[in-house]
């Protein structure tokens, strides 16, 4: 008898489990909301993050050459040769960039990088709060965030290579390699911040499709990149269709 009624329990458990998640509507936010299960055998892919991430690279030189006009001037010369001289240690913090270029630019671009390597693991959905799980899954993602950067500075496909960028001195600076991926980390907190307590609680009350893609593009403008680097709507979010 108590095997049965610890069966019932279970099964009644799981069926206001299953009823909660699928609700449109938003829980309280008083309430803790549900983590997902930790799945020990499923791991980060390593590989799809780096290629969505290079289809993030790919989208940001493109723009580059095709909207920077000394981009495309320094693309003539020896490769190689034009290369290694463009890489040096910075020695002061600015690079000569606008400062929406550095302050608002890059941790876009560091939080793209970011999220792409969320997409690829098991935390990836875990939603903003205090939980561990949550800063511990931001924590790598800004760690991703950070090698992206460096790649994108320095590396074979990178400002330096495509482009020459800091083959004259006073073009590089530390700002890029600090800003990127501290700014990568404060932009994912705030976009997922604004995603569940501003956009779902709209989304919760106007059902509107246009107006709900609309906000989340604005309000989640590194998580739209993100989108578009690996092929998805840029108003996607996992779990959650446009109604």
């Amino acid at each position: 008898m108590l095997l049965v009624l610890a069966c019932l329990a279970c099964a009644c458990a799981l069926e206001v489990r299953a009823a909660w998640a699928q609700t449109p509507l938003l829980q309280p936010t008083t309430r803790t909301p549900a983590l997902p299960a930790e799945s020990p055998s499923r791991r980060t892919d390593v590989l799809a993050a780096i290629g969505d991430s290079f289809k993030l690279l790919a989208i940001e030189h493109v723009i580059r050459i095709s909207f920077q006009e000394k981009t495309r001037n320094e693309l003539a010369g020896a490769f190689f040769s034009d290369y290694r001289r463009s890489v040096r240690v910075p020695k002061q913090w600015e690079d000569t960039d606008a400062w929406y270029v550095n302050y608002v630019g890059h941790p876009i671009h560091g939080a793209a990088a970011g999220y792409n390597w969320l997409d690829h693991g098991p935390d990836g959905a875990v939603p903003f709060g205090r939980s561990p799980r949550y800063w511990s899954a931001k924590g790598r993602a800004t760690a991703w965030a950070a090698a992206y950067s460096l790649q994108f500075e320095i590396g074979p496909l990178s400002e330096a290579s495509i482009g020459n960028v800091g083959m004259r001195p006073e073009t590089t600076g530390w700002v890029d390699h600090v800003v990127t991926p501290v700014g990568a980390l404060g932009l994912m907190v705030a976009e997922d911040a604004l995603d569940r307590y501003f956009v779902e609680w709209v989304e919760a009350r106007v059902r509107n499709r246009v107006l709900s893609a609309s906000l989340r593009i604005i309000f989640n403008p590194a998580r739209t990149l993100s989108n578009g680097a690996s092929g998805r709507a840029p108003w996607h979010r996992d779990g959650r269709p446009l109604r």
